[in-house]
């Protein structure tokens, strides 16, 4: 088996990989390896042939690969090395990575890693539904690849269980490939996805949206042929009477996303049970130090652009711990989510910089802002019209206010 020793390791392909790759080698990084599993870089923005990313980052509306291609000229025109085709198998606290290639297998010493993995959709099996196991069940993303990369439909009668970003995109999808989309269900009393969605692939397409409603059984021998649905009461349980059927041949789930922490785990790396990705500092490092965590393997995000420029703040922190250049912090600052708040994101900061703070609020609210505290001292307050548990609120805290701070309270009132 062959070793080998790199400075900076970089693991996926995906736009947080290759934003990371960039300006790592930007900060002047020498040595960048980029380790992607696929035969090409741009990891899902692939098969997002919609348009709407890079609203943030370029100022113009792109579709999924024209915005990885921005990142993947970049990559090439700084020489970044990529190994593709590659899985990495194990990850070790001391940054020993073993990857397996049609090339066999290759031991990986690295002096700093960067984990952008990604994440995946949960799947029929993780949420149990009741009823036959026939075919034409599809979480959105895979269908989504299915008709956009491979060509292939995958029903002609559709039903959508979720009301996350890819199911609405994907009802509108199948709609202009000729599908009739019967109706999207979401259990939740209000959607999962972001407004501009609800609004161009639902309600542009008259699609209709039934909320604190779900699927509750599946019917069909070899094939899909209708679900029953019902009506969910506070405690997300059928109410009875309001079951009904609803004939279709095919059923997408867009019922979640789980950021791919496999590797993080075999690390030892400290993990955030409300992101489900690791619990991190404010320069994106974990736990173990040298090993750093950005894009949907860190928490979910709304919009890439957010990914790519937390991304690229990674790599960069990650090139600058390679040549000692991050002091390390007598104590940390903890930061607690509190009224009105899911999570934060960093959970800790070191006070010695400015940093963005990201959350995600339990509901949807009106007319509130978001305050960061020192016990009773104002650190940072962000008013805000609309606050949905679908869409980031990002706050930016300014290091000169974290003096003497030891917890930060994080809430929404």
């Amino acid at each position: 088996m062959k070793s080998i020793k790199r400075d900076l390791v970089i693991i996926g392909g995906g736009p947080a990989g290759l934003a990371a790759a960039v300006a790592a080698k930007e900060f002047g990084c020498p040595d960048v390896l980029l380790i992607e599993r696929d035969r090409i870089l741009g990891g899902i923005l692939n098969q997002c042939i919609h348009d709407g990313f890079g609203l943030h980052r370029f100022e113009e509306s792109l579709t999924g690969p024209e915005y990885a291609q921005r990142y993947i000229d970049e990559f090439n025109r700084l020489g970044v090395d990529a190994m593709m085709g590659t899985i990495v198998l194990s990850l070790d606290r001391e940054r020993n990575l073993l990857v397996s290639s049609r090339k066999g297998f290759t031991k990986i010493e690295a002096g700093a890693i960067v984990l952008s993995m990604g994440c995946r959709e949960r799947t029929a099996g993780a949420i149990q539904i009741p009823g036959t196991r026939p075919s034409g069940i599809y979480t959105a993303g895979a269908a989504q690849n299915f008709i956009n990369l491979q060509n292939i439909m995958v029903g002609k009668q559709v039903v959508i269980l979720g009301s996350g970003d890819i199911g609405m995109i994907m009802a509108r999808r199948m709609t202009l490939e000729g599908a009739k989309v019967e109706s999207v269900f979401e259990i939740l009393p209000y959607a999962g996805g972001l407004a501009r969605n609800i609004q161009q692939c639902l309600n542009d397409y008259d699609i209709p949206l039934h909320l604190s409603t779900s699927v509750i059984e599946l019917h069909g021998k070899s094939r899909l042929s209708g679900v029953t649905v019902a009506n969910m009461d506070e405690n997300f349980l059928p109410l009875p009477g309001s079951e009904r059927h609803i004939p279709c041949d095919t059923l997408l789930l867009s019922v979640g996303l789980i950021p791919e922490n496999e590797l993080s785990h075999r690390a030892h790396v400290t993990m955030a049970p409300a992101t489900g990705g690791a619990g991190v500092d404010d320069i994106f490092m974990t736990s173990v130090p040298g090993i750093f965590s950005c894009g949907n393997v860190l928490h979910v995000h709304d919009l890439v652009d957010h990914v790519s420029e937390e991304a690229a703040l990674a790599g960069q922190f990650a090139a600058q711990f390679l040549e000692g250049g991050i002091p390390s912090p007598d104590s940390h600052i903890n930061i607690v989510p509190k009224q009105g708040v899911r999570y934060t994101l960093p959970q800790h900061v070191s006070g010695l910089r400015d940093f963005t703070l990201s959350l995600r609020v339990t509901e949807p609210l009106k007319d509130r802002a978001v305050w960061v505290r020192d016990g009773d001292r104002k650190v940072a307050r962000k008013k805000m019209v609309r606050l949905h548990p679908a869409e980031m609120i990002r706050v930016k805290i300014k290091g000169e206010k974290l003096q003497n701070t030891r917890t930060l309270e994080v809430s929404v009132e």
